[in-house]
């Protein structure tokens, strides 16, 4: 197996120190808060400045990881459900039409209920453990995934599907072979959509009842007016997602890379 030889294209594309042009938009933000804050003179308890929420950060930390560490295993579990669930239903949708065609409105039907009223649907159902939050996990994560995935699966390719036709290769094995690679890009769209929303979504269900999670600690500091405290627990919900953002971004990478070979 042979790599194919294309440094050189890479490397024209290639833009070094764009990457931290975030970086630096994030640090101006930060700056312009503390001064507002600071030149304003407000209260705390309305609009802490991020030297407090630091602060907070650092003197609830153990708390925070405690609950931290609840929320994170909630979307993770429930995100690996919905990227397994995702997957076998992106590949029946686009391998069979019939299934397609009746499952696809149903999945779109169930994206306009909204999942704030389902989550105390569930605790009444279920109780307030751990299996209502995962299912308002899978809920969030599994459309994007499934959806995503099938769109990219039914796009024709019509030059490779005829070559692969003159070679002899069946319905299954163009599909195999042609539309599946192809559509990696799509299933990666999604996860990257569902990456994000599963910890939103562990946070939600946290909401409606709990006894461990950010979505609970974050209800307790808005009763309390900790604001500063409720700002770090924010903060902390963003470096999560994130972090499982990069992940899927460093993993497609990977993947793409292998398929390189020929």
């Amino acid at each position: 197996m042979k790599k194919l030889k294309n440094t050189g294209q890479k490397n024209k594309y290639k833009e070094p120190g764009l990457g931290i042009i975030p970086v630096v938009i994030l640090g101006i933000f930060v700056l312009l808060w503390q001064a507002l804050v600071d030149l304003l003179k407000i209260q705390p308890f309305i609009l802490p400045s991020p030297i407090k929420v630091f602060k907070a950060l650092y003197d609830e930390r153990r708390l925070l990881l405690t609950h931290t560490l609840v929320t994170v295993g909630e979307a993770l579990a429930g995100l690996g459900i919905a990227i397994v669930l995702g997957i076998i239903f992106g590949l029946l949708m686009g391998y069979y039409k019939p299934v397609r065609v009746a499952l696809y409105p149903v999945f779109v039907i169930t994206q306009t209920i909204p999942l704030i009223i389902l989550a105390p649907l569930f605790a009444v159902w279920l109780g307030f453990g751990f299996l209502p939050k995962i299912i308002i996990v899978v809920l969030m994560c599994f459309f994007p995934i499934s959806v995503t995935f099938t769109q990219d699966l039914i796009k024709p390719d019509e030059d490779m599907d005829n070559i692969l036709k003159v070679m002899g290769a069946g319905k299954w094995k163009s599909f195999r072979l042609a539309r599946i690679p192809q559509a990696l890009s799509g299933l990666f769209s999604g996860l990257k959509i569902a990456v994000t929303y599963s910890i939103t979504g562990a946070v939600i269900s946290e909401w409606i009842g709990a006894k461990e999670g950010l979505g609970i600690y974050m209800t307790r500091a808005m009763t309390s007016f900790k604001t500063a405290v409720l700002f770090a627990d924010v903060v902390i919900i963003i470096v999560l997602s994130l972090a499982l953002y990069k992940l899927v971004e460093i993993i497609e990478k990977k993947v793409t890379k292998n398929l390189e070979y020929v």
